[in-house]
């Protein structure tokens, strides 16, 4: 399995659709999987440190597994199957091991929550996956970077710098877009 984390959680500007977008850790490689809105927002929340008042379903689930003497081990995203992604939460409870399936989005919302590790089946980056070239993509935990030094610095705009949305706009599929990410 290839370790990934969450790098980003992007929001289509045409349709509001949510897209998770995980970064493999010794790559440029990444795998933007489309999730639903309340679960994008239980990842960021989670990311950004923030406490709801109440239990959300992630956090209920987290506290069940360990009021049950488990522990979450990781989770991992282990297939692709007619565009839709599958996930695992493995949980390590009073020596054995236990295999939970889920949707991504779920199991990275609890990932983020419990700490773990997240990993990718090395078929599904291989289908789905998509290569970065360092010199196209802006790292988002830096800040600095993505402002140009100056107020007048203009970024240069041409066919080659606008190829990295071109490669990530052909895999998606527009004809149905029920059909681009993971079903519930």
């Amino acid at each position: 399995m290839i370790r990934v984390v969450v790098d980003s959680i992007r929001v289509s500007l045409l349709t509001q659709n949510r897209v998770v977008v995980l970064r493999e850790t010794d790559s440029t490689r990444y795998l933007p999987i489309w999730i639903g809105p309340f679960e994008a927002e239980a990842i960021a929340m989670a990311i950004q440190g923030h406490e709801p008042q109440r239990p959300l379903t992630h956090d209920l689930l987290k506290s069940l597994v360990g009021d049950l003497g488990g522990q979450i081990s990781h989770i991992f995203v282990s297939d692709i199957q007619d565009s839709t992604f599958y996930a695992r939460i493995v949980i390590e409870q009073q020596g054995r091991t236990i295999e939970v399936d889920a949707r991504p989005s779920d199991a990275i919302a609890l990932a983020v929550r419990t700490e773990v590790p997240i990993y990718v089946e090395p078929h599904v980056l291989e289908q789905a996956g998509v290569y970065f070239d360092e010199d196209e993509q802006v790292s988002p935990q830096d800040p600095a970077a993505t402002e140009p030094e100056t107020p007048e610095a203009e970024p240069e705009v041409n066919d080659e710098s606008l190829s990295i949305f071109r490669d990530f706009i052909n895999t998606l599929n527009l004809d149905d877009p029920g059909q681009g990410g993971e079903t519930s």
